[in-house]
């Protein structure tokens, strides 16, 4: 009962965080369109730390909620005059509903993905990235992780052509070491992304997280959501903020996992 109260704070924590930044947006300073486009751009040169909160429903055989929030540092780094690497690190702190029976809820920290993606410098008319991504085995218990460490490729390509925002983002993780008795790990995540920029700082946005598990049978590989929602440019004072809300709806999932999710996302920007 206490974790279910700690995911509902969470919860209810950022839902408040994006009301209050609605209601005490200030007049906007600089080029919210620059700042919208940045904000759309996985590899963009610009430190930024996202709180994306995703909340389950109707998971497992009595329709629980499982709460995941991703906290999602982004940080570039200039390696020349021609290339940048941006690095973005997904920490996820999960409320898991009940597995095994008599278990209760579980809620810790999962497994840490990190990702270093090389960019040029001075990007053409497709934006694009590539390089490694690697999985942590950090979970702070066994029902929240994989219990392996694994490593495989990343790219992102992108186009901004105003208003528009649109491209994908693909990757493969395979195990390389861990724990024996545990599955191994073969997964691919597929994200493409539309982003249709509108006046003051409004957009509206489509980035469904498509997963296979290549592990699994036919039936229980694939989750394929399909939705779309709103976001705004917002400030604090002087402080940029990203803020989303959006809702998706699984047309293909493994038996027991979430049939809709709902997205909630605070980014914090730092332009140079």
């Amino acid at each position: 009962m206490k974790t279910m109260t700690k995911y509902k704070i969470m919860t209810l924590g950022l839902a408040l965080m994006v009301t209050t930044v609605c209601f005490a947006q200030e007049k906007a300073e600089g080029d919210e369109e620059a700042l919208a486009q940045a904000a759309q751009n996985p590899i963009a040169d610009m430190i930024s730390l996202p709180f994306q909160n995703n909340m389950n429903l109707n998971v497992g055989s009595d329709d629980e909620v499982q709460n995941v929030l991703n906290i999602q540092p982004v940080w570039p780094f200039s390696i020349n005059e021609n290339w940048n690497l941006i690095t973005r690190t997904i920490i996820p702190v999960i409320s898991q509903p009940e597995i095994i029976p008599g278990d209760g809820r579980t809620f810790g920290v999962g497994d840490i993905n990190f990702t270093a993606a090389f960019s040029p410098a001075k990007p053409g008319k497709i934006i694009w990235g590539v390089g490694p991504v690697f999985l942590l085995p950090t979970a702070t218990d066994d029902v929240l992780g994989t219990k392996k460490w694994g490593i495989g490729p990343s790219v992102v390509a992108l186009k901004i052509q105003a208003p528009w925002v649109y491209g994908a983002l693909i990757n493969n993780v395979w195990s390389v070491a861990g724990d024996d008795d545990r599955a191994d790990v073969n997964q691919m995540l597929l994200q493409p992304f539309v982003n249709y920029n509108l006046p003051k700082g409004w957009y509206i946005t489509s980035a469904p997280i498509i997963t296979a598990n290549w592990e699994a049978d036919s039936d229980n590989r694939w989750t394929v959501p399909i939705g779309a929602g709103v976001g705004k440019i917002l400030r604090i004072g002087k402080q940029p903020i990203n803020a989303q809300l959006s809702g998706y709806y699984n047309v293909e999932t493994p038996d027991e996992a979430a049939d809709w999710q709902i997205r909630l996302q605070v980014q914090l920007l730092f332009p140079k």
